[in-house]
């Protein structure tokens, strides 16, 4: 098996990394995706465990302002089974929100995406 020396635009700096057939790589492959796959099964049934816990009954009444005023959470729901909550971080003193709180919740006003809420929850 040979070996060939990273340079320093690779991740692994001046570390030797193996060069080997294309049979050999296939085979290395086919062992990593083996591997891959029970990943993707174990992260699936950790997510199934998720969703399976049970439910809080909330039994304090929450207020929010929204924007007909002051809602209750059940409000907030107008009807729909689901609800998005999302965690937008705004600091004492910021004139904007986070960037990345920005970023998703523009995503979150797509057409494509209130489409898919809207048809499918």
């Amino acid at each position: 098996m040979k070996t060939i020396e990273t340079t320093s635009k690779d991740t692994n700096r001046g570390s030797k990394h193996p060069v080997v057939s294309r049979d050999e790589w296939i085979l290395a492959r086919k062992k990593l995706l083996e591997k891959e796959k029970a990943h993707t099964w174990r992260q699936d049934a950790l997510s199934a465990d998720r969703r399976n816990l049970p439910w809080e009954k909330i039994g304090k009444s929450y207020e929010f302002e929204g924007p007909q005023g002051r809602e209750t959470l059940s409000d907030l729901f107008d009807g729909r089974s689901q609800l998005i909550v999302y965690h937008f971080m705004f600091g004492p003193g910021w004139g904007e929100g986070c960037p990345g709180c920005s970023s998703s919740l523009i995503i979150l006003t797509e057409p494509t995406c209130i489409l898919h809420i809207t048809m499918y929850h």
